[in-house]
């Protein structure tokens, strides 16, 4: 079997690689926390919403009529993007608006969607 180039055929060990980078490894916590985050991005209705919410504040009819889905499905999805601090909302009158939680989630999603054109 011919070896292929990317993987590592030695059998050294680079302690002090990895010293250097096991001090500046996030806990486990934080890597379940961007998982979980990043599993937002992993659904295309919740890249949808989210994006249209970089546009404009919207609500739960505005966005169902926009993209063709029930108001039940939106409020799901909605729910999901809250609770991972991504949208939140705004209560006027008897309508609830919803909008990005802050520029880190619309850079986040201009730079998904400029890696994924490369």
């Amino acid at each position: 079997m011919k070896p292929t180039h990317d993987t590592c055929d030695c059998n050294a060990i680079h302690e002090d690689v990895i010293a250097c980078v096991r001090t500046h490894m996030p806990d486990n916590q934080q890597f379940h926390a961007l998982a979980n985050l990043y599993k937002m991005f992993a659904d295309a209705t919740r890249v949808k919403i989210m994006w249209a919410l970089s546009k404009e504040r919207m609500c739960v009819c505005d966005l169902a009529v926009l993209l063709g889905i029930t108001k039940s499905a939106v409020s799901h999805q909605l729910k999901s993007l809250r609770l991972t601090n991504l949208v939140h909302n705004e209560k006027i009158g008897k309508n609830v608006y919803y909008s990005l939680l802050d520029n880190h989630v619309r850079e986040m999603l201009s730079n998904g969607f400029e890696h994924s054109q490369e």
